[in-house]
């Protein structure tokens, strides 16, 4: 297998594709007609939605934030004709599935971990989170993770959502290849995947 040149997602350049790692987490699409489609996902903190937003804009979309009275917040693109194509193929009978043979991109899983990424020790082990309402996809989702070369454990510990853990040097140093440097925001490094490539962001 092949492997992923350091700083992925901060290399390779923006596709609406890379939107999907939204859908991988709790992010959802929407039909509006037939000829639009809308992404929202709601994120724990502001640094979260910021950053979606501008990997969003990256992709030539346009983004909304709204700030919620809890501190999350909402993100969502425009509702665009570009976006059918990946309603299509991650929707279901209204239903969220994972298309098949898909596998995430660089700018897929860094948009994944800004959405519901996870540290659970640090430098040990990090944990991508999963839609708590679609667990029909996470079976494809680890699979779909594994062939990407990051083989995870599907966990669902109490009080806290369902996630596929990341753990081993190998393991968490492709992830941290893959996600790129951490947003410019002190929460953000305090969670981010490590790499000795790029320790001096943290």
């Amino acid at each position: 297998m092949s492997q992923l040149s350091f700083f992925g997602a901060d290399t390779a350049p923006p596709a609406l594709s890379d939107l999907s790692g939204l859908l991988a987490s709790q992010g959802r699409i929407v039909t509006r007609t037939a000829d639009s489609a809308q992404i929202t996902v709601m994120v724990e903190a502001p640094w979260r939605a910021s950053a979606i937003a501008d990997q969003i804009i990256a992709t030539g979309l346009t983004a909304a934030i709204d700030a919620l009275p809890d501190g999350s917040a909402r993100v969502c693109t425009a509702d665009v004709s570009d976006l059918v194509p990946l309603a299509t193929a991650w929707s279901r009978g209204g239903s969220k599935r994972v298309p098949a043979g898909w596998v995430p991109s660089a700018g897929a899983l860094r948009a994944w971990f800004l959405a519901a990424g996870r540290m659970e020790v640090v430098g040990e082990r990090y944990v991508l989170g999963l839609d708590p309402d679609a667990p029909g996809t996470y079976v494809s989702l680890s699979e779909a993770l594994m062939v990407a070369g990051i083989a995870p454990t599907l966990i669902s510990p109490h009080g806290a959502p369902p996630g596929l853990r990341v753990s081993g040097p190998r393991r968490i140093a492709r992830l941290a290849e893959s996600v790129g440097a951490p947003p410019d925001d002190s929460e953000a490094r305090a969670i981010w995947p490590r790499h000795e490539h790029f320790d001096h962001y943290m």
